[in-house]
């Protein structure tokens, strides 16, 4: 996928202060800098959209690398949306699966908001449609 210009990929783990500021700022729920400082180091992936060097979007993957992935933290900046750039983040995503999951692994994904028709773009389904199955949650 060709990306306007000015834009550009980096597949390293953001710092806390640009995890916590694009959540925040994009409008995600967000979470105490403890929890990122914790969290981001057990990425299994992760996905920055970068804007002349400065990130304006990202995306992860969590989990246990063999069972269980959770495709996370989707998100672009205001001023940078409706430019096909989530949609790329989730290209990049979507790739490492194929070349890292499982073939039984089963993947997840968490996200605020609806954009439901950009992850059934890559094949992402309802549980409640699919598998007779229910999506359930617990804040600490």
């Amino acid at each position: 996928m060709t990306l306007p210009e000015g834009y550009s990929i980096s597949t390293c783990i953001p710092s806390v202060d640009t995890y916590v500021a694009l959540r925040t700022k994009s409008g995600l729920t967000p979470f105490a800098r403890e929890a990122s400082a914790r969290g981001l180091p057990n990425s299994l992936f992760c996905v920055q959209m970068m804007h002349d060097g400065e990130a304006i979007g990202m995306g992860r993957i969590t989990g246990d690398n063999g069972c269980f992935f959770l495709v996370t933290d989707i998100c672009v900046l205001p001023a940078h949306r409706n430019r096909g750039l989530a949609k790329a983040i989730m290209a990049e995503l979507v790739k490492w699966l194929r070349a890292n999951a499982p073939k039984t692994g089963f993947v997840g994904l968490s996200a605020d908001g609806r954009a439901n028709e950009l992850y059934r773009q890559f094949g992402f389904k309802s549980t409640e449609e699919e598998i007779d199955s229910m999506g359930m949650f617990m804040v600490m």
